[in-house]
């Protein structure tokens, strides 16, 4: 199996007192040069930041949009458009950030407390695809010009990396509710839209901020955001030169490095079944562990990531990754490869003849159709597919409408993982499951202490023994380059590395 580049991030934790004031790399350097073209996977279906989600749409923000605190390459924070940040109580629940001063929006608004209070509130009661990384917020307040509190109404161990993500997104307040915010983002960003230039739906092209406060960080003077939602699109728009980088998929590798493109790899995601219906609402068959447990039983996950991840991949049974707290190498074998077993577990459970169900799917993940259909039929179970566009597959997934379905999903922090997978509001949670055991294991977590990561673990062996996912592999991430025209640094826990990471070469 070929390995992949594993990174551990380092998360930096400020509590008590406000992180030391300071910038990051402002200096003058020389003007910069050319365009970096990026392939979208995906769309973008509004710039509002209360729509705002991570992944690939959060590089697409990114051109425009600072974030109040910033993760470097290894995951460690460090200030943008705040400079300080941390607890100001001893119960962890009243943040405090002071914000950069003489900075604006790019329609000249300055970004001071007021802004920021506007934008977190606006995330906050906008029901984006994220909205739970501000759902613990009860209130935010200003303290004069510079200073934001929020204040939770229980700990929440991921805010810090939440305000480097969707909900620290920060658009102009004079954009914020106005429709055209959907068609062009108004932000703090490196970049500006230039709107006559772009094509919705086809590229997006953003042009270096003159008066931008850290142009360090402005490493071209334009960059290209091209979608390119189909595989083979993004393969041949790399090859022919079109594009400078973009994620391909493993099946193109070959295809790439023979035109002299590099492959930047790195595990970032999680790859399998998400196993929504719990409680049996759309299909009453999955209310029984055992037919959970019999689904896990039935994919070989060794030839699932050779055979479509081309060996870009480690076989797992859980979902939380080495970045968390909740890890433990137990369980990546948890689950073998056993149809007979699995069989048997589903007669036991009442289903000798099996069962249909229906999984929506992105139509630019087709060539995962056949390592889910054969494996679940082997057993007896007919999985229909449902294509969906790439750009909606999402908002499918949240729908409620399926009791399970295939996708891959970032596996970083701890609680991070929690809020996107266990917790009723999440979006990968979309039947509301709950578990009175997992939620007395979840509040031990969430409220920290000596035993917090011994109860983390507890945590993902009850939830990959219930069956709640059915994991294949923690995936590499195969982006490709032109080595010719830019380098590039992977991004911890990111698919897509962030628009600060690139630079050219010459």
């Amino acid at each position: 199996m070929r390995s992949t580049r594993r990174v551990l991030p380092v998360l930096l934790t400020v509590l008590g007192v406000l992180a030391a004031a300071g910038c990051t790399g402002i200096g003058t350097p020389t003007a910069p040069p050319g365009v970096l073209n990026i392939g979208l996977v995906q769309d973008v279906a509004t710039w509002d930041t209360g729509q705002g989600h991570n992944g690939h749409r959060l590089v697409a923000f990114q051109p425009a949009y600072d974030t109040l605190i910033r993760r470097e390459p290894d995951g460690t924070f460090v200030p943008m458009l705040a400079v300080g940040w941390g607890y100001t109580d001893g119960t962890n629940t009243t943040f405090s950030l002071r914000i950069r001063e003489g900075v604006t929006f790019s329609d000249g608004t300055p970004v001071d407390a007021a802004a920021v209070a506007a934008n977190l509130e606006h995330f906050r009661t906008a029901n984006g695809p994220q909205a739970v990384q501000l759902a613990d917020v009860a209130e935010v307040r200003t303290r004069g010009t510079d200073r934001v509190e929020i204040e939770l109404e229980r700990p929440n161990p991921a805010l810090e990396f939440y305000l480097s993500q969707a909900a620290g997104m920060m658009a102009s307040p004079a954009a914020l509710g106005d429709p055209a915010l959907d068609r062009v983002p108004v932000g703090a960003g490196p970049y500006v839209m230039d709107a006559a230039a772009s094509v919705p739906g086809d590229r997006y092209v953003f042009r270096a901020r003159p008066d931008y406060w850290d142009p360090a960080l402005q490493r071209f003077d334009q960059v290209v955001l091209k979608v390119l939602t189909d595989p083979t699109a993004r393969i041949n728009a790399l090859v022919s030169g079109q594009i400078d980088a973009t994620q391909i998929s493993p099946r193109n590798i070959a295809q790439a490095e023979n035109a002299g493109r590099e492959i930047v790899s790195w595990d970032a995601n999680w790859a399998g079944l998400l196993l929504f219906d719990r409680d049996g609402a759309i299909a009453p068959e999955l209310a029984d562990v055992r037919v959970r447990r019999a689904i896990n039983l039935a994919f070989d996950r060794e030839v699932t990531i050779e055979g479509v991840l081309n060996g870009y991949g480690t076989p797992t049974s859980q979902v939380f990754g080495e970045a968390s707290t909740a890890f433990d190498p137990a369980l990546d074998d948890h689950y073998g490869y056993d149809p007979v077993r699995a069989r048997a577990l589903l007669a036991e459970a009442g289903y000798p003849d099996g069962f249909s169900m229906t999984m929506p799917l992105s139509t630019g993940l087709n060539e995962f159709i056949p390592f889910i259909v054969q494996p679940l039929a082997d057993i007896g179970i007919t999985a229909r597919i449902e294509s969906v566009p790439a750009q909606s597959s999402q908002a499918a997934i949240g729908s409620g409408r399926y009791p399970a379905s295939f996708f891959a999903i970032f596996q970083g922090p701890t609680w991070v993982a929690v809020e996107q997978l266990l917790v009723p509001q999440t979006l990968y949670n979309p039947l509301r499951s709950r578990d009175p055991a997992l939620d007395a294991m979840l509040d031990r977590v969430r409220a920290g202490g000596p035993d917090a990561d011994d109860v983390a673990r507890q945590m993902a062996r009850h939830v990959t023994e219930q069956a709640w996912f059915a994991p294949w592999a923690r995936i590499g991430t195969t982006n490709a380059i032109d080595p010719e025209r830019i380098a590039v640094e992977p991004q911890i826990g990111q698919v897509i590395p962030s628009i600060y990471n690139y630079r050219p070469v010459g």
